[in-house]
């Protein structure tokens, strides 16, 4: 009885967080960002502003969360990310991976779904954070280069989408070019979730039968310089670089299972 009552309650605690989530957006849309307007006249300023806004606010929604008994954390290696214009690629086995490192990352930056943009929950925040739209067509890789090179720390999650729940990675060469292009290290972090929860295709009531817990690594850098030495062109040391990160991932995926 007792495992069934937490089970019941983390469904309603879930519940309330999402709520929570969405009026929180909604704040920050109509009240937060249009008195940062007001307030703050420089660009760049106000972007900066914003973007530590919403990371604090990602603070509190993932500490609502654990406080409420809906989920637990770790984090490995924090220290690591203390540092700019990294480029941070994380696998994505959930729906609130995103809301995790941006909670914990400072000065970051994130290519956006173009959705996002239009939302009534997300559209204040991510045009007042001036993150990258995955909508600047041919673009996007020199958006997201600039972004690095100004000192931003860009997380990507390479796969697109969240894993399957057949937990078959499959990642894109996107950031793998920003890498080769940019001459920037990749700093993987790998995520895990158990049980898993929240996953692709999952609907949020469905909560485990036992508390989730998160665990964050974050990992050394990947250098790019042996994937770009000597004749190798540029698709060529994208391609190398892409299959390493797969099998990176998927290795550590495994070991995890």
């Amino acid at each position: 009885m007792r495992e069934l009552l937490g089970r019941y309650w983390r469904v309603l605690a879930t519940g309330l967080s999402f709520a929570a989530f969405g009026v929180g957006g909604l704040l920050l849309r109509v009240l937060v960002f249009p008195c940062l307007n007001l307030l703050v006249r420089d660009a760049a300023r106000r972007i900066a502003w914003s973007r530590e806004i919403i990371r604090l606010t990602f603070r509190c929604f993932v500490g609502l969360m654990r406080g409420l008994g809906v989920l637990r954390y770790q984090i490995v290696g924090l220290e690591k990310l203390d540092r700019g214009g990294l480029l941070i690629l994380a696998n994505h086995p959930t729906l609130i991976d995103t809301i995790f490192l941006m909670a914990f990352v400072k000065r970051a930056d994130c290519v956006v779904k173009s959705h996002l943009w239009n939302n009534p929950f997300t559209s204040g925040p991510v045009r007042a954070a001036g993150y990258v739209n995955n909508e600047s067509g041919a673009a996007l890789i020199d958006d997201c280069i600039a972004t690095l090179r100004a000192g931003n720390n860009l997380i990507i999650f390479p796969e697109g989408t969240r894993t399957p729940a057949c937990g078959s990675i499959t990642l894109k060469r996107g950031a793998a070019n920003i890498a080769v292009r940019g001459a920037r290290a990749v700093t993987p972090v790998l995520i895990d979730c158990q049980p898993p929860t929240l996953g692709k295709g999952e609907k949020w009531w469905r909560v485990p039968k036992r508390h989730v817990q998160f665990r964050i690594e974050v990992r050394d850098d990947i250098e790019v310089a042996s994937f770009v030495d000597g004749d190798v062109t540029e698709v060529m040391a994208v391609r190398h670089l892409t299959d390493h990160l797969q099998r990176f991932f998927t290795e550590e995926n495994q070991v995890h299972a």
